[in-house]
């Protein structure tokens, strides 16, 4: 198993890799050039910056406005093309099979639509603009029905239907909370989403939905400050998310019905009140948790419980105070 975060350097972006052990242990493994270059400022809005799918691997170079295609093999990577992104301030990519679009943050937001092959990208006819919005993440619903945005100036989820490559008009939901971020989905299509509530200190929240954006459960706190990003283990029991703010995660249970219920509000801290955890991704199986603590430039990894309760495992220093993004294949 590998864990997968770039650099974000403004001058050459690279992405590190880790060899992730079965007892925690990180150890990296090395450093590849993307090519391209990142925006250099620390706490990039990246869940999905970094998206590893089969034995591809791609990563979006904020600065320099394109997508880089990387080979996985073993602990190597191999560059296989650099593509523009459509847009400006690449930050989050959506993979479904061999279609991927990229959400473009800067500028007139938009998402554009690319095909994966084995020389990288190929771009395909499709670019939706998404005025006025300042978009956090881009993920594809469960069935690849729709494309789902997070819209944090107007409190909203944007849908984008989708029939094979076409993208369809959006329409807006009105989220259940302020500020939506990331998001993650359970396999049978419940939906959880992470509210920052404009950065007010203790409002952080997390809320459910069912099919078609219908909320289920609304803003259900956790005390913590400046949520960011979600992850949902692979059975649909627990989602954890990280706090920016106060350098926390917290779990939430996940019930049949698609309803949360606040586990423990501090599952695990890394540097307690201080800020910094960001990105986060459960391994395949579900047993591991990682997650990125920016201001304390580590990668950390917690032993994920039956009972959804986390465990510390092993972490890696010396990263630099702009990585973003984090994929496990």
């Amino acid at each position: 198993m590998h864990v997968y975060l770039q650099t974000n350097d403004a001058g050459a972006n690279e992405v590190i890799v880790f060899a992730a052990g079965d007892n925690g242990s990180l150890t990296e493994t090395g450093r590849y050039a993307t090519g391209g270059a990142g925006s250099g400022i620390p706490h990039l809005k990246s869940q999905g910056s970094v998206a590893a799918m089969g034995g591809s691997l791609l990563v979006t170079n904020a600065g320099s406005g394109d997508v880089s295609a990387f080979a996985i093999d073993g602990d190597a990577l191999t560059l296989a093309g650099r593509t523009p992104s459509g847009g400006s301030e690449p930050t989050s990519i959506a993979v479904r099979g061999d279609l991927a679009f990229v959400l473009n943050a800067a500028g007139e937001p938009n998402v554009t639509g690319f095909r994966v092959g084995d020389g990288g990208l190929e771009p395909l006819a499709v670019t939706r603009p998404l005025p006025g919005t300042d978009p956090a993440q881009v993920g594809f619903t469960p069935d690849g029905s729709a494309l789902l945005v997070t819209d944090r100036a107007n409190d909203a989820i944007v849908e984008l239907p989708l029939d094979g490559e076409e993208v369809g008009e959006p329409t807006a939901h009105r989220s259940a909370g302020r500020t939506p971020y990331g998001f993650d989905f359970t396999r049978g299509g419940t939906l959880i989403v992470t509210e920052a509530a404009g950065a007010e200190r203790g409002a952080a929240s997390v809320s459910s939905y069912a099919t078609g954006v219908r909320p289920v459960s609304r803003s259900v706190g956790n005390t913590r400050s400046e949520v960011c990003w979600a992850a949902v283990t692979p059975g649909g029991r627990f989602a954890y998310v990280t706090n920016f703010g106060d350098n926390t995660i917290s779990s939430y249970s996940i019930w049949d019905d698609g309803s949360i219920e606040l586990l423990e509000p501090i599952a695990a801290s890394t540097r307690l009140g201080e800020p910094g955890l960001r990105d986060e991704a459960l391994s395949g199986d579900g047993r591991f948790l990682y997650a990125l603590d920016t201001d304390g430039r580590r990668l950390h990894a917690w032993h994920v419980r039956e009972d959804g309760r986390l465990e510390e495992g092993g972490s890696t220093d010396g990263l630099p105070p702009t990585a973003a993004g984090l994929a496990v294949s």
